[in-house]
């Protein structure tokens, strides 16, 4: 921790990638690994486009049955660290940017400000006809999903009709809407990935934290980082195919581990 500690009083732009790890310490299920499933599904069976167009009220149910979770957690002490982490090096002139995968928006419920959602948003919906996307944090997001999306193997699917659906609230549209992710199959919107390209040239610094750095693209930032030279930190449970590419590796919670990693250093300036 203390070559760590190092690298992190000189860095002037840190970017941290961030995975579904450090949301299941927030209490928000990975649907990855042991117990990854919603009734008899693997997530990545049911985030899909094909999914979708086949069954879209059991792909609602699933989305829904996330949100109702989502929306009452709340972030956990490495989303703080990282925050108070940024709002403190900006006053110092340094540049701390999270690109996450996840989709819950905690990293924003926690504060931070600079910050790449490449998986998008379980709070945002996009309508199939006429491509708007909007913020929609209702609960239900439909009247007719009202207590339906229970995780267990043996509930019934709600087999809700397509026209009860959330539906667009566009003037003459009422098109059918989909969570606005990215789902297994699709790509990451291009000028998302742009940003992500010059932030990563950028960096001087780099943590990946709670990703078990599998899914790509996102699984070749960080190694892209490394391949430069520049110093890589993986924060993880375990570790995972890229360990040992990185120059720090730190096991456990990231609530334990993240707020000791980036709490001020002593050769800071307070302003």
């Amino acid at each position: 921790m203390a070559d760590f500690r190092k690298c992190f009083a000189k860095a002037k732009h840190i970017v941290i990638i961030s995975g579904a790890g450090i949301s299941a310490e927030s209490g928000i299920p990975t649907f990855r690994g042991a117990g990854g499933y919603w009734r008899k599904w693997q997530a990545q069976a049911l985030a899909t486009p094909g999914a979708f167009a086949q069954n879209p009220s059991l792909v609602w149910e699933f989305y829904h049955y996330r949100r109702e979770v989502i929306q009452r957690v709340e972030p956990n002490p490495g989303h703080l660290a990282i925050a108070e982490c940024e709002a403190r090096l900006r006053e110092q002139g340094r540049r701390v940017v999270v690109i996450t995968q996840n989709i819950d928006e905690l990293h924003r419920k926690a504060g931070t400000k600079n910050l790449l959602e490449i998986h998008g948003s379980i709070f945002k919906t996009r309508c199939t006809s006429c491509g708007v996307v909007a913020e929609n944090y209702k609960s239900p997001i439909c009247a007719a999903l009202s207590g339906k999306g229970a995780p267990e193997p043996e509930t019934q699917d709600a087999r809700i009709p397509v026209e009860k659906l959330p539906r667009c609230e566009e003037a003459g549209c009422g098109g059918l809407l989909r969570p606005y992710v990215v789902w297994f199959g699709e790509n990451l919107d291009p000028d998302i990935l742009e940003e992500v390209d010059r932030e990563l040239a950028l960096c001087d610094l780099c943590l990946v934290v709670g990703t078990s750095s599998v899914v790509y693209p996102a699984a070749m930032f960080a190694p892209q980082v490394s391949a430069r030279g520049v110093p890589v930190a993986e924060f993880n449970m375990e570790t995972t195919p890229a360990t040992n590419r990185f120059r720090f590796h730190f096991q456990g919670p990231c609530g334990g581990t993240l707020p000791e990693a980036l709490a001020p250093h002593e050769t800071e300036r307070v302003s």
